[in-house]
């Protein structure tokens, strides 16, 4: 498995690769920016874009999307249908409501594949009402949910308070020792998260 990061965009989101060399493909996880990075990271990989994930739709998770259906216009991406807007309610927060063709929507309990991984997806509502987190192999791909002794704000629009300390409570149950890569700033561990983080511990104590 190849796994690579690039802070991307105006405010440094953390843009993620996965990849199974064997296989030759690759996916990009909440390519927020700096479309030409993002194509660099890609290349130097040496494979083949075959999916995009979000683990949720605020602008600076998404700006990159349309430079890269533009270079591979069948791309498909994946998003949670709360995270879609309706064409009739737009909302500056979020991603164009769909992205025709290429829309497809994940949830609790589904698992992609790419090449020979499995990446499992877990619906983790509070940052917004559609944010997921993404686990691959030894990897947490959480988005804004949870941060190196933080978590995401829940005062957005679909943010919910109660919601995010649900979602925070099932991450700190789970019982591997996940590699934690938030989508803004450095990563960290699940253990060290669940000792010393204090929102995680609060959560995990309701």
């Amino acid at each position: 498995m190849i796994f690579d990061t690039i802070p991307v965009g105006q405010i440094d989101t953390n843009c993620y690769l996965i990849g199974d060399e064997k296989a030759g493909v690759c996916a990009v996880v909440d390519p927020g920016g700096s479309p030409e990075r993002i194509l660099e990271m890609i290349e130097k990989s040496g494979l083949r874009l075959e999916k995009i994930f979000l683990t949720h739709g605020h602008w600076d998770h998404v700006g990159a999307i349309p430079a890269l259906l533009e270079k591979w216009p069948d791309l498909p991406v994946y998003a949670h249908e709360k995270e879609l807007c309706p064409a009739d309610e737009p909302n500056p927060h979020y991603f164009f409501p769909h992205a025709g063709k290429n829309q497809r929507t994940y949830g609790e309990g589904d698992e992609l594949t790419l090449g020979s991984l499995k990446i499992q997806v877990m619906h983790t509502p509070g940052h917004s009402a559609g944010s997921v987190v993404l686990l691959v192999e030894d990897y947490m791909i959480c988005g804004d949910t949870l941060f190196a002794l933080g978590c995401g704000r829940w005062d957005l629009p679909g943010g919910d308070q109660g919601d995010l300390m649900w979602s925070l409570s099932r991450l700190g149950g789970l019982t591997k020792n996940y590699k934690v890569c938030p989508g803004h700033g450095e990563d960290s561990s699940l253990n060290f998260e669940r000792k010393n983080n204090q929102y995680l511990k609060l959560a995990m104590d309701l």
